[in-house]
């Protein structure tokens, strides 16, 4: 019995240790460096025009509203998935939604580095009916992710098609972040 005893207890030991090495993954990588490695421009991001807000904070966690791909004009790209846009051409919208999506964050909470991790992400995708890969169009968001926070970037998601989406963008992408304990 005391050889089982030992051993459940060893396990409960190395489990604790990874589980706090897990968490504190998070605070080893620097997201903002990150961010100027990859060479990306975080402009400074509009406020809604319509009654509802860019971002609502509830103890640490942050949901952020819906955004869109944006070009370093502030224009935004546009065209549907399957007629107008390819794969190819998608997967670099959500990647430009991912950086705007980062911008809307960085306002709202001054320091990439007080995420903790990025929790869900809800990628909706402007195609013809015809069109089956949003997965691999919303890879452009969840792959940018990963490159700036690494694994804590990583995160549930949904991809969804929808006839048409406002303004004529190809992509809307919404996410739902958890702040360290420190960042509220």
């Amino acid at each position: 019995m005391v050889k089982i005893t030992g051993l459940v207890f060893l396990s409960l030991i190395l489990f604790s240790c990874t589980q706090e090495d897990s968490d504190d993954a998070s605070d080893r990588i620097d997201a903002e460096q990150r961010i100027r490695d990859l060479g990306i421009h975080l402009r400074t991001p509009g406020e809604p025009s319509a009654n509802f807000l860019g971002a609502v904070r509830v103890d640490n966690i942050l949901y952020l509203s819906g955004r869109g791909p944006v070009k370093e004009d502030g224009g935004y790209v546009t065209g549907k998935l399957g007629v107008d846009l390819t794969v190819e051409e998608g997967y670099e919208a959500a990647r430009l939604t991912g950086i705007d999506l980062l911008a809307a964050l960085k306002a709202e909470i001054g320091d990439l580095n007080k995420v903790k991790r990025i929790v869900k992400v809800l990628g909706v995708v402007n195609a013809d009916p015809h069109f089956t890969q949003h997965p691999q169009v919303i890879n452009g968001f969840s792959d940018l992710m990963v490159e700036v926070f690494g694994e804590n970037g990583k995160h549930a998601r949904s991809a969804l098609g929808m006839g048409s989406l406002p303004f004529g963008i190809p992509v809307e992408i919404e996410m739902i972040v958890e702040l360290k304990d420190s960042a509220y």
